[in-house]
């Protein structure tokens, strides 16, 4: 057991398996392997999260969908192997995801990619979740990977080509604008109602 992050070494490679022994307070991500420190989130991006996890909890009610806010890990085998193995070494907890596939539950979080993604950017995890994020999503078959960036009060909705495996980005959405989901049927949100925050 780990109590204590300065044992790590963030140089090192870590599995899922390492990070169940982690019992410090700090939050971490594995992004393949690697050791990510998460900032703790401001009011502001509490707010965000917690109206769009009511939002999507009323729409979602009486469907096989289920919706989880962040701590809650999501873990994503980049290889088929790493799911039979053990090997995982992607542990990610998203703001906001919808799993409408239940079979990748378990109680430890999710399994495999959820349905929709929705990531609320902090000053220090901007590239991260606009850069690495990305491309780990996509590469997980995230279908629907939604970035909301309150300082600049955009939002951007990326929707996975089933045919491709790769994202396909809608123009970026403003508070005057409305967000659609392509995944979740219905479901919709002016976003002045989150910037309004």
């Amino acid at each position: 057991m780990i109590d204590n992050i300065a044992q790590l070494d963030f140089n090192a490679h870590y599995t899922y398996a390492d990070y169940l022994l982690w019992q410090f307070k700090e939050r971490v991500e594995l992004i393949r392997g690697q050791l990510r420190l998460m900032s703790a989130p401001s009011v502001k991006h509490q707010r965000a999260s917690a109206l769009l996890a009511r939002l999507l909890g009323n729409h979602l009610e009486d469907s096989q969908c289920d919706v989880f806010s962040a701590p809650f890990d999501v873990r994503l085998p980049a290889l088929p192997h790493q799911l039979e193995t053990g090997e995982i070494d992607t542990v990610v907890q998203p703001d906001i995801c919808v799993v409408c596939d239940r079979t990748k539950l378990d109680e430890q979080g999710c399994v495999g990619a959820p349905d929709l993604v929705i990531e609320i950017l902090s000053p220090g995890n901007s590239k991260r979740e606009m850069k690495e994020k990305f491309n780990l999503y996509e590469s997980a078959g995230v279908r629907e990977y939604w970035v909301i960036d309150q300082e600049h009060f955009l939002a951007f909705s990326y929707v996975l080509n089933e045919k491709t495996g790769k994202f396909e980005a809608f123009k970026p959405l403003t508070e005057e604008d409305t967000l659609h989901s392509t995944v979740i049927n219905g479901f919709w949100l002016p976003l002045h109602r989150l910037f309004s925050n």
